[in-house]
Formats: structure tokens, C-alpha cells, sequence
């Protein structure tokens, strides 16, 4: 066992250092030149077949572009449509491969700690898994959070600027422009996308509900259902656009209301939850043989994966306890 884990170790190292080098690699510099003098040729060629193949030929590669690793990282990695939309709603540029490399070099890293730290090596296996998965998980989660709450704070004044720019009689089109430019952060960058889709010929509705489905936000979709109900109805669009940013702030307030309410029960669910598992953790850390028997003991370990059940339950009850929708 002993001699077995150096080789596991450099052989994770070497692979997490490929994985890296494919997934940061671009692509081929040489089929990007092919593919682009194609495209001029058919774009010049004047015949309808060769600019729909040149057309469908776009798209293909618009589909399929990005790094070498990509379609591997697609195939293995689980609904990676969904992964592709919430690593759109980060607001960053990462793509699949670069999510794909973190996760295997952050279970090499745990695990290989873990074993050699003198643990079993099926624990050590099991433990760089969960971690591989649940770290970028979560910060992929934190950043969707953390954009969605500076969009949500800057988006009453994005009305508000709407409101003040159909009073001064400019049309919604140019409006959505000038709060593109005006605006920083998340909100700037969405309706600056927006605004880019109108220009190639996407209708304002179709633009809105293409970011409304990206960001997922109720704010943004009360703002696309007032702008849809009263295209069709007409009315005073600056006194609804007004009503809407008002009911927005107030219900801001309410969610901060509620955040101060709960927040001794979000505390108290936390320690409760995170208690255990860093009692035994600190235990382990101190004393490994005292705590060995949860990993050998059949007895202990049916006790352990039941204790493991039980405070899962509890901890997603505490969690729903705790959550409150506005």
C-alpha cells in the first residue's frame, strides 16, 4: 500500500497537469484558418445553396466551438446543457472543459490528502469524489447568487432610467440603450446583450425573454410580462414601468426584512448541522484509531451511514424550516 501511493499520486498529477494544458489549449490555429477562408468563399459565391451551407456551416461551429476539451468534458460531466446555462448566469467565460479540469484536480488534491493522512483508500476515493463535485458546486452557485443580487439592486434604477427616458419621448429601443451605457455591473452587461440582439434583427420580446430565461429572476420577468401586457393593451408605459420599480424596492425591503427575522434560526441550523461532522473530523484528526472503527467495524459503519441519513433529514428540514419565498 505504501509503495502504491506515490505511483497513484504522480500518475494523478501528470493527468491533472494534461487535463489543464487540453482544457486552457485553444483551438486549432490551423483548421481556424481553413474554416475561415471556406466561409469567404462561399460568402462570395453568390449562389443561394453555397450561403445556406456556409450559414448552416456557422452555426455548426458556433454550436461546437471552444477548447479541445469541451466535447469530452460534455460527454462525462452530467446534463451538461444545464451546467452550460448556470455557467452563463456566473456572468463569467468559463466553459466546460475548464469546469471539467477543476473538479478532477480539486478530487486529486482532497483525495490524496486524505490517503495520505493515513485513511483507507476507499475513503480517500469517496472523499475526493464528493469534494470534486460539491466545490465548484457551490462557488459556481455563490457566484449566480452574488450576480443576481447586484442585478436585483441596480434593476429599480434601470427603470427608473427607462421612465425618465420615455417621459423625455424617446422610443423603448434607445432607451434600453442608454441603460446599457449608464448602468455598470450585471444589469449594463444584460441589457447591453439585449440591445445586440434587437440590432441583428431579434424582436425587443424575444430579446427580453432570452435574458429573462438566463438570469431567472422574478423581477426581470414582471418587467417582461408589463412590457408584453402593454404592447398589446396600450396605456401610459412610464406610469407602469414607475408602479412596477416601486413594487420591486418594496419587495427588496421585504427580503431584507425577512433575512434580519431568520437569521438566528439560519445560525442556529448551521451549528447544528456542521456540528457533528466537525466534532468527528477533529476527532479523527487527533486520535485516527479511536475513530478507525467507522471505516472497518461492519457495525460501526452501519451506524455511521445511518447517523448519515438521519442528519441529512434533519439538515434539509432545518433548511426548509428556514427558507422563505417572497
Amino acid at each position: 500500500m505504501e509503495n502504491l501511493l506515490p505511483v497513484l499520486m504522480a500518475c494523478g498529477i501528470v493527468l491533472t497537469a494534461f487535463m489543464v494544458f487540453m482544457a486552457f489549449s485553444g483551438p486549432d490555429q490551423a483548421k481556424i484558418q481553413s474554416r475561415r477562408l471556406s466561409e469567404m468563399k462561399d460568402r462570395h459565391a453568390g449562389s443561394g445553396s453555397a450561403m445556406i451551407e456556409a450559414q448552416m456551416r456557422r452555426a455548426i461551429n458556433n454550436r461546437l466551438g471552444g477548447t479541445k476539451m469541451d466535447g469530452l468534458a460534455a460527454q462525462f460531466l452530467p446534463r451538461p446543457e444545464m451546467l452550460k446555462a448556470r455557467i452563463k448566469r456566473t456572468g463569467k467565460s468559463w466553459t466546460m472543459s475548464q469546469y471539467g479540469t477543476a473538479s478532477l484536480a480539486i478530487a486529486f488534491v482532497f483525495g490524496g490528502l486524505v490517503i495520505l493522512k493515513g485513511a483507507p483508500l476507499a475513503l480517500g476515493l469517496l472523499i475526493g469524489v464528493l469534494t470534486g463535485l460539491a466545490i465548484p458546486h457551490m462557488a459556481v452557485n455563490f457566484l449566480i447568487k452574488r450576480r443576481i443580487t447586484q442585478f436585483n439592486v441596480r434593476f429599480p434604477d434601470a427603470i427608473d432610467l427607462l421612465v425618465r427616458g420615455l417621459r423625455a419621448g424617446l422610443p423603448i429601443s434607445e432607451t434600453l440603450g442608454v441603460v446599457s451605457n449608464e448602468l455598470p455591473g450585471p444589469v449594463g452587461e444584460e441589457f447591453s446583450a439585449v440591445v445586440d440582439k434587437m440590432r441583428i434583427g431579434r424582436t425587443m420580446d424575444a430579446a427580453l425573454q432570452e435574458t429573462a430565461d438566463k438570469i431567472g429572476t422574478p423581477e426581470f420577468q414582471f418587467f417582461c410580462i408589463t412590457l408584453a401586457i402593454q404592447r398589446e393593451t396600450g396605456g401610459n408605459l412610464s406610469e407602469t414601468l414607475s408602479n412596477l420599480s416601486e413594487v420591486l424596492r418594496k419587495r427588496a425591503q421585504m427580503k431584507l426584512k425577512i433575512k434580519a427575522m431568520s437569521s438566528e434560526s439560519k445560525a442556529s441550523a448551521y451549528i447544528v448541522g456542521v456540528l457533528p461532522f466537525a466534532v468527528f473530523g477533529l476527532i479523527y484528526s487527533i486520535s485516527p484509531d479511536y475513530m478507525g472503527g467507522f471505516f472497518s467495524e461492519p457495525r460501526l459503519i452501519v451506524a455511521g451511514i445511518g447517523g448519515l441519513v438521519w442528519m441529512s433529514i434533519g439538515a434539509g428540514i432545518m433548511a426548509k424550516m428556514v427558507s422563505f419565498e417572497i
